[in-house]
């Protein structure tokens, strides 16, 4: 993230000592990406972070892909799928290639233990459902229309509310960031960004745990999941300082750009990974020439696989769809509007759609799990 933060007791300078009040020292741990040149934070401990117990391999993650090549548009109804496990353990599989991985889950429980990626940052939607996502760095509340950004390495865990969840999870072998146009050469956001530093949201209520005993961490490195067996509390944080966190943004939050007439994806857009975008439709007044056709028009969009995740039962141009939808559009074949939306859209003065788009720029492919929920009749759809 472009801005700095601090949270407890730090020392005055960096790597220096920061004394206990009953003698002997805090332990320091620094936290980052990309080498010591990417976005860092340093964090005092009560205890080393090191103290490891046991390392045993939970499971492999072998995701095997739909076994059909054919070129085709695809219709997942995801919202029906079942609550089961733990929303870090137990994720359904939907789509992969070799920069993001593409996940749904729908927790019925939380585990006591702690999960931590090491492999990739982590774009967690929150489709349905509220709780807080804990960490060292402190809790962060979250509800319906959140999402939750992730970086690599950092111990955290789900504390949900009530029973009903689900979320849409981007894994990214890239940084995710802000798109570099949304911010000047200080890091700030500029005038005109659809949403800035105060619809950011970070880490509060910070509360160090001086525990020692067991503790289990899972953490996905290598696609497979190893148990590791630590001896302190996860969260025995006394301070940190830096640009390294969780951090949440509300959907809503995102300001859309409105034109004379329609406006291609990139206005909407929300994240950009190494090789991939994420974009928010939000509800919005409709495009104001007095002819135009507010629905997007038909493209065929070349190197780039179209995902879109509907978060409520409507979209401007997609007929069928249902809340928990996802639908693929491959880089290959045209695709637009259904029959009749186009025409429908004439006139309409706004939209109350809710979805997130996903862009990649190397194709996807489909994982057998998510097939359960195909939509087989999705292909045939746009004929009259």
């Amino acid at each position: 993230m472009p801005f700095y933060q601090r949270r407890g007791r730090i020392p005055a300078k960096r790597h220096t000592v920061l004394e206990r009040d009953g003698g002997g020292m805090y332990y320091e741990e620094l936290i980052g990406n990309e080498g010591f040149r990417g976005a860092s934070t340093l964090l005092y401990r009560l205890h080393r972070p090191t103290r490891m117990l046991e390392a045993t391999l939970l499971k492999r993650l072998r995701w095997e892909p739909h076994g059909d090549r054919s070129l085709r548009p695809y219709h997942l109804r995801l919202g029906r799928v079942p609550a089961v496990g733990d929303l870090c353990l137990d994720r359904l599989p939907v789509l992969y290639n070799q920069d993001i991985a593409v996940t749904v889950s729908r927790p019925r429980t939380t585990g006591e233990g702690f999960y931590r990626n090491g492999q990739g940052d982590e774009i967690v939607y929150v489709a349905r459902g509220d709780g807080v996502l804990e960490s060292a760095l402190g809790d962060l509340t979250f509800g319906e229309g959140d999402y939750l950004v992730i970086p690599r390495g950092l111990v955290h865990r789900y504390r949900l509310e009530g029973d009903d969840h689900l979320f849409l999870v981007l894994e990214s072998r890239g940084v995710v960031r802000v798109p570099a146009r949304y911010r000047n050469d200080y890091g700030q956001f500029v005038e005109g960004a659809p949403f800035c530093e105060r619809d950011i949201r970070v880490p509060e209520n910070l509360r160090p745990r001086d525990e020692t005993g067991e503790f289990l961490i899972y953490t996905k490195m290598h696609n497979a999941l190893t148990e590791h067996r630590v001896q302190t509390h996860p969260f025995d944080v006394v301070g940190w300082d830096g640009a390294y966190y969780p951090w949440a943004f509300q959907i809503r939050n995102f300001e859309p750009v409105v034109g004379m007439i329609h406006l291609p994806p990139p206005v909407h857009q929300t994240f950009q990974g190494e090789v991939f975008v994420v974009c928010s439709f939000v509800p919005r007044p409709f495009d104001f020439h007095p002819k135009g056709v507010p629905a997007p028009y038909n493209h065929s969009n070349a190197q780039t696989d179209e995902v879109l995740f509907y978060a409520s039962d409507e979209f401007m141009s997609r007929k069928g769809i249902e809340f928990g939808s996802l639908t693929l559009h491959p880089d290959g074949i045209p695709h637009g509007p259904h029959p009749g939306k186009a025409e429908a859209s004439v006139g309409a003065e706004r939209t109350d759609e809710l979805a997130v788009m996903v862009d990649t720029f190397r194709p996807l492919h489909l994982a057998k799990p998510g097939l359960e929920y195909n939509d087989v009749d999705y292909l045939r759809s746009w004929l009259e």
